[in-house]
């Protein structure tokens, strides 16, 4: 069944991708396996990250990525007999040892599995803090994990914004893999992904095309924009009721 639905939704994005007239920059497409499994450990900063990120394994071979999600995206009308039918995880954020299991099953039957460690969207478009998931099911597994930015979805579809004119630029740089020994240290090495997917991250950024004269609020402040920063997300949260506003 998830061939089934998979494929025909992978050429009908990539046709909207085209209808967007999105300009893809990809770097690092030959560190995806063609065959095997492996976890692809991605940032987070838009609703579209699913489906730039399996961009480069479908150029690869057309492969196809099972991504791990919160099960909110799974009681969804639309979106969550989608995503069962294609074979994507749910994950139970108080009750994760199942969506463990399935994705530890599906790396061991040769499958590329997408993992967002942060847990959540950043709003400050940098990195937030790291669950210890990725590095977990890669060392059960004991198959390497991919590190990927991804840039530029923000401007597209974020947190409480949406435009769909044409032309915007996708950055995606892709790491070379990460092997993780089966008793490695589970803090440490999560350390060591967050700071590899930092420097892919700033990679990204720092090529990504911008105007000055546009409003920059897709950039960090450190890059030149105008994004909040995460310790402004922080203290905002620490004084407010809504705890979705950065959540590390």
């Amino acid at each position: 069944m998830a061939d089934l639905v998979y494929r025909p939704l992978v050429f009908t994005v990539k046709g909207l991708f085209g209808a967007l007239g999105l300009k893809f920059d990809i770097i690092g497409q030959e560190n995806i396996p063609v065959t095997g499994g492996a976890v692809l450990a991605i940032n987070h900063i838009s609703f579209l990250d699913y489906a730039f990120a399996g961009l480069p394994a479908d150029r690869v071979g057309h492969r196809r990525v099972r991504f791990m999600a919160k099960d909110g995206i799974f009681k969804h009308p639309v979106a969550g007999p989608l995503m069962r039918s294609m074979g994507h995880i749910s994950v139970n954020r108080d009750a994760g040892s199942d969506a463990f299991r399935q994705g530890v099953r599906a790396l061991k039957d040769g499958e590329l599995l997408g993992v967002f460690p942060e847990g959540t969207m950043s709003r400050s478009f940098e990195l937030i803090s790291f669950k210890s998931g990725a590095v977990r099911m890669a060392a059960m597994a004991q198959v390497p994990i991919i590190p990927m930015a991804v840039f530029g979805g923000q401007r597209i579809l974020g947190y409480g914004h949406k435009d769909l004119s044409r032309g915007k630029t996708i950055g995606v740089t892709i790491g070379k893999p990460i092997d993780v020994e089966k008793r490695a240290d589970v803090h440490t090495e999560t350390d060591h992904l967050k700071s590899v997917m930092g420097a892919l991250l700033d990679q990204t950024i720092e090529r990504y095309p911008r105007n000055t004269t546009d409003d920059l609020w897709w950039l960090p402040p450190r890059f030149g924009g105008t994004a909040p920063t995460v310790e402004e997300l922080r203290n905002k949260r620490s004084h407010s009721s809504d705890t979705s506003v950065e959540d590390e």
